[in-house]
Order: C-alpha cells, then sequence, then structure tokens
C-alpha cells in the first residue's frame, strides 16, 4: 500500500515536471519564432499595401502609409479634373517627362483612372508634407488665381491635383507617384503591380 502511494505521487511529480518543463519551453519559443516573423515596421517598408477606396467620395482624399511614407489617394471630382488643362502653361512638367510617376501615369491627370489620384505626400524639395488646399480662389490665402492643389508650407511650393510643380518653386520635380494597381473597381494595391495571368 505504501509502495502504491509513492508511486502514484511520483507520477503526479513527474507529470508536473514535464507540464512545467512543457510551458517553459513553450514561454522560450514564442520570442524566438516571433523573432522570425516580420515586424510591422518591416512589412510597412517594402510590403506592398492593400486600400479599400469603396467609401471614397469625390473631393475626399485618404492617407494611408507604405514604406514609411504617406501616401495620398484622392477622389477627383470632374471640376477638379477641368482645372488640369487649364495649368499646362503654369507647370514646370506638364506631361510627366520627369520619372516620378510609372510609365502608365504619364499623362495630364498622373493616374490609371482620371478621378483616383495616388502619389506619395512628400514634396520634392526637402521632404516636408505638403498640405491640401482643394478651394480655389482666395478663400485659403492662396491668391486669386490658385485652381486648388497642395501647398508646402516649409519654402512655399505649390503643386496641382495632379501632384505636377508650379513653376518657379523650390520642388525641382512633380510628386511622386508610386507603383500601383487596381485589384477591384474597389481594392487599390499600392507597392506592387498585379502580374498578368
Amino acid at each position: 500500500m505504501t509502495v502504491h502511494c509513492i508511486d502514484h505521487q511520483r507520477r503526479r511529480l513527474l507529470i508536473a515536471t514535464a507540464a512545467a518543463g512543457g510551458l517553459g519551453t513553450a514561454i522560450t519559443l514564442v520570442p524566438f519564432v516571433s523573432s522570425m516573423l516580420p515586424s510591422e515596421r518591416a512589412r510597412a517598408s517594402g510590403a506592398p499595401v492593400e486600400v479599400d477606396i469603396g467609401q471614397l467620395q469625390p473631393g475626399q482624399m485618404m492617407t494611408v502609409e507604405w514604406r514609411g511614407k504617406p501616401v495620398w489617394v484622392l477622389h477627383r471630382t470632374p471640376e477638379m479634373l477641368a482645372t488640369l488643362p487649364a495649368l499646362t502653361e503654369r507647370v514646370s512638367d506638364p506631361v510627366s517627362d520627369a520619372k516620378q510617376q510609372p510609365a502608365y501615369c504619364q499623362s495630364e491627370h498622373r493616374s490609371i483612372k482620371p478621378e483616383i489620384f495616388v502619389a506619395i505626400g512628400i514634396c520634392t524639395h526637402l521632404g516636408c508634407s505638403p498640405s491640401s488646399r482643394f478651394a480655389s480662389g482666395t478663400a485659403d490665402g492662396m491668391g486669386p488665381d490658385w485652381p486648388g492643389g497642395f501647398f508646402c508650407p516649409c519654402h512655399g511650393s505649390t503643386f496641382d491635383l495632379a501632384g505636377r510643380v508650379f513653376k518657379n518653386k523650390p520642388a525641382p520635380t512633380n510628386l511622386e507617384i508610386p507603383i500601383h494597381d487596381y485589384l477591384t473597381e474597389t481594392r487599390l494595391l499600392i507597392g506592387e503591380e498585379r502580374k498578368p495571368a
């Protein structure tokens, strides 16, 4: 009877020791395995980003992060698009000759779909982030002939609603357009192009 009791206690001790050892191993492995997975920073530094633009109304803009940079997605209204042809003489690079965009965005509106503008929201002068000034005229202090666009407060560079820099401004080139594609009508993929089927 005493032998049976000792065996039973020994068995419980062995089970408890094994459980503790297993738990200790699991606790040790979690940080190790986690360190092998890409971090949020690593994903943001290079992985493409999917964006749902289904709720983005005409005249609205959203900002997403890709590679640690702000990327603007602007749903341009017909009125906004109508300002672009009139600015050909006022912007430095009207047809985007400088390689600041993929070839499929080298046009007056600098986008795949005319109404959806995608750009990296960093001024090409010294890396400040311009602010959106969509109101035309003097309401926002931009002058009577301001058609709406983006204003960099650091040194005064101005860009139109296609990210084209106005002449005689510090920024040397238009805003950069990242590679992007449409997965569906309302899902945008920034940082990668779909491979042809």
